[in-house]
């Protein structure tokens, strides 16, 4: 997650004057999604604590090399997607991965401070992904893998897969909960969504390297640029004179985690999405004035 000056001077330049642009964006149609519902964020307040003077965080270098190794730059890729190669991880290295993975899962988050439990949670998330698709590869969808009971469970999302320790104790958590029980509601920062990975093509990029405290405001605002200004966040087709936006699904999805000031969901993705273009996307946005249609790429993000 390693960016230049100018991308840099380009994230702090791009939150101005956007509210009256965004007031006068017409309504997007935002609805539920049956193929994977869209869980609200219900807050779980055993995980409110967080140690403001703590320094330490996990080792995350074992996650960082397997990274480094097998995780494509995204800037070699025409849709800017970064791609596993998830089947060249050899046997040493899965063992060696899901090894740390075990230790993450059950690390005393309590003693983090709210950066670190953060970054924390978003790489717990993604380890954890990452080992489950690794535990089943080969497999053209992480819908595949159906880790919950139930007639029409889909993806490893509900099952229990790490016993982090709050301070009462160590408590079975499921990807579900970090993203929306956790992340979600108590941080309420709509880049949470810019933070994890669900193996998929249409999701915002697993990062190069794990989040870490002390770079995460920057190295957010990096990942919602990249994720805006890449076609599976933000793509216009014309159409002769006219023009069409399609956005991912993930801001029809959680569209309450990107309202405006006075709750509005429509207006305040226009704002989100305005504020991380580049500007030539932000001078067509604003041209077009309206967005139309949302999509999503459930195949896995994995080396063609």
């Amino acid at each position: 997650m390693d960016f230049s000056q100018a991308t840099r001077r380009t994230i702090l330049r791009s939150g101005a004057n956007l509210t009256a642009l965004a007031a006068t964006a017409p309504l997007f149609a935002f609805r539920g999604f049956a193929d994977r519902g869209a869980p609200t964020a219900e807050p779980w307040p055993l995980w409110s604590f967080r140690d403001d003077t703590a320094t330490a965080e996990p080792d995350y270098a074992p996650f960082n090399a397997l990274l480094a190794k097998h995780l494509r730059d995204p800037a070699d890729s025409p849709i800017g997607l970064a791609r596993f190669d998830y089947a060249a991880v050899g046997e040493s290295e899965r063992q060696d991965f899901f090894a740390f993975c075990d230790g993450l899962a059950g690390y005393e988050v309590f003693t983090l401070s709210g950066a670190g439990q953060f970054a924390y949670w978003a790489n717990l998330y993604n380890a954890l992904t990452l080992k489950v698709v690794l535990e089943h590869w080969p497999i053209d969808s992480i819908r595949k893998i159906n880790l919950s009971s139930g007639l029409f469970a889909k993806g490893p999302w509900d099952a229990p897969l790490a016993e982090p320790v709050s301070r009462e104790g160590a408590t079975a958590v499921t990807l579900n909960d970090i993203e929306h029980r956790i992340l979600r509601p108590l941080w309420q920062d709509p880049r949470a969504h810019y933070a994890v990975n669900c193996a998929s093509v249409g999701c915002p990029n697993l990062g190069l390297r794990a989040w870490q405290a002390a770079d995460l405001t920057f190295d957010l605002d990096a990942a919602a640029m990249a994720f805006v200004n890449s076609p599976r966040g933000v793509a216009i087709t014309e159409h002769g004179a006219n023009a069409r936006v399609t956005v991912s699904k993930i801001y029809a999805w959680f569209g309450e985690d990107f309202a405006d000031e006075s709750g509005a969901i429509e207006a305040g993705v226009f704002a989100h999405l305005l504020r991380y273009a580049e500007p030539e996307l932000k001078a067509r946005l604003e041209e077009i004035g309206r967005l139309h249609e949302s999509a999503y790429d459930w195949a896995i993000n994995s080396v063609l």
